[in-house]
């Protein structure tokens, strides 16, 4: 992977080397997930096709679906207009994208009203995180 690519020049990574990432359908623009970008895991993306994010807490790149198998193949790669986002357009492979077992980690809608709200989850169970997760 070149890490020292040109284009990577235009991406402004934080003072840790991360950039906010979010992946979103392709198809139907559905928001499935968010994480971290490092200027390696964003260049091996861009040359794989394949989403890689830097993974916080293991310290570590994290290919998408490594130990699920829902894998996220990238169809676009945008960044916004100060450069400090990157938007992954993707095709989710085995619809699952949390790691809760749901299509997409947005599943809780805040509901109701005054001192009653709550979030309440909009989205069901795909598929039990222990059968994913060995």
């Amino acid at each position: 992977m070149d890490s020292d690519a040109a284009w990577l020049k235009d991406v402004v990574f934080d003072e840790q080397g991360l950039v906010p990432a979010i992946a979103q359908d392709a198809e139907t623009g559905q928001v499935l997930m968010f994480a971290w970008m490092n200027r390696e895991s964003l260049a091996e993306t861009a040359a794989t096709g394949r989403a890689v994010y830097w993974s916080r807490s293991r310290q570590r790149l994290w290919r998408k679906g490594e130990e699920s198998g829902h894998v996220q193949q990238v169809r676009e790669l945008r960044l916004d207009c100060d450069g400090d986002v990157v938007l992954l357009k993707v095709e989710q492979l085995g619809g699952i994208a949390c790691h809760t077992g749901r299509a997409s980690c947005f599943f809780r809608m805040l509901d109701g009203q005054g001192g009653e709200r709550r979030w309440e989850t909009t989205d069901p169970v795909l598929k039990d995180p222990e059968l994913i997760y060995k």
